[in-house]
């Protein structure tokens, strides 16, 4: 679950880092461009790209998500949960991909038809990172600054 503060963090930054596990279980990690999504921090990659193909195989991930200065941070340890061209509906991921613009946007795109033909023609899955547990500090910039931790 997403806590007041947690959702604050993610609301205000966009910018994180993602975790993920190759097959010979080395780290591979990826910057992403992340905003709130149903029950977790989602992000939008091509099905193809490193970090989706190992999701894919192994959906444990961490997500890193910080101010630029790096006063408020949260890590979110769980799971990916993929909607991507191959597993869902095409009008659903359609949806998806357009709530997720609006939320890591902040307001609705300039040009809707030419953003959902780069989304279908890219093969862009919608990320959503279900956190299962999570820690960070606020360094004053969110309410209550101090250490905090989750699950």
């Amino acid at each position: 679950m997403l806590t007041s503060r947690v959702l604050e963090i993610v609301a205000e930054n966009h910018n994180a880092v993602l975790t993920t596990f190759r097959r010979n279980g080395a780290a591979q990690m990826s910057i992403v461009n992340t905003g709130q999504y149903q029950d977790g921090v989602a992000f939008a990659a091509c099905d193809y790209r490193a970090k989706v193909v190992n999701l894919t195989r192994d959906p444990r991930c961490t997500l890193l998500v910080s101010r630029p200065d790096w006063s408020d941070y949260v890590v979110m340890e769980g799971k990916a949960r993929i909607s991507s061209p191959g597993n869902t509906d095409t009008e659903a991921l359609r949806l998806a991909h357009r709530d997720l613009q609006r939320t890591i946007g902040g307001e609705e795109h300039a040009d809707w038809a030419d953003y959902d033909r780069e989304m279908r023609e890219g093969r862009y899955a919608v990320v959503t990172v279900v956190p299962e547990h999570f820690y960070g500090w606020t360094g004053g910039q969110v309410k209550g600054a101090g250490y905090f931790a989750g699950a």
